[in-house]
């Protein structure tokens, strides 16, 4: 199993850094429930991770597939190294198209919250960004209180039946991303 990090921003009810207050949030995205969003969405949940693009030795450890920067790395320490300090922030584990369940698989010091569905480019959550407009695949209450799916089959679910319901639409081709967050940093 190959994991993948990544330091990601909060964003709760206490999120004040501009952009779209929580609230607002709220009734746009219809998911009510949420009590923190913990999304690989960089639009959403801010990439906190700065690489010197200009050093070949970072380039060793920022994860590209095809065309596209992931926004995840290959090293638990580059990211922590790399971190742009926050009081508070979401320090995550994540593995790309996973192949079993992942529910029960706790790298040390992090703890399974749920499965992303991210576009190709790996820039926009389909499950959390899409307001609404997802409704025929997938209603708000499928998702658990962080924006994430629970379970292995209803992720695959949810991204073969985004494709079949919205061939045309470029987010709903997605990558099932298993996401795992760090009890203690960042908390």
């Amino acid at each position: 199993m190959t994991f993948l990090y990544t330091a990601r921003g909060t964003y709760d009810k206490h999120y004040n850094e501009g952009g779209m207050s929580w609230d607002r949030y709220m009734e746009w995205s219809e998911l009510k429930h949420l009590t923190e969003l913990v999304s690989l969405d960089g639009m959403l949940n801010e990439i906190l991770v700065e690489p010197d693009f200009d050093n070949a030795d970072d380039w060793n450890y920022i994860h590209v597939i095809g065309h596209y920067q992931t926004g995840f790395f290959t090293s638990f320490d580059f990211v922590c190294k790399r971190l742009k300090k926050k009081e508070k922030f979401n320090l995550l584990a994540v593995m790309i198209e996973p192949d079993r369940e992942c529910s029960k698989i706790n790298p040390d010091g992090f703890e399974f919250i749920g499965y992303e569905l991210l576009d190709q480019d790996f820039s926009i959550s389909a499950l959390t960004n899409c307001g609404s407009f997802f409704n025929e695949t997938f209603l708000p209450e499928d998702l658990n209180n962080r924006g994430l799916i629970d379970g292995f089959e209803k992720a695959y679910d949810l991204q073969k039946r985004l494709l079949e319901n919205h061939p045309d639409e470029y987010h709903a081709d997605t990558n099932v991303i298993a996401v795992w967050r760090h009890k203690t940093i960042g908390r």
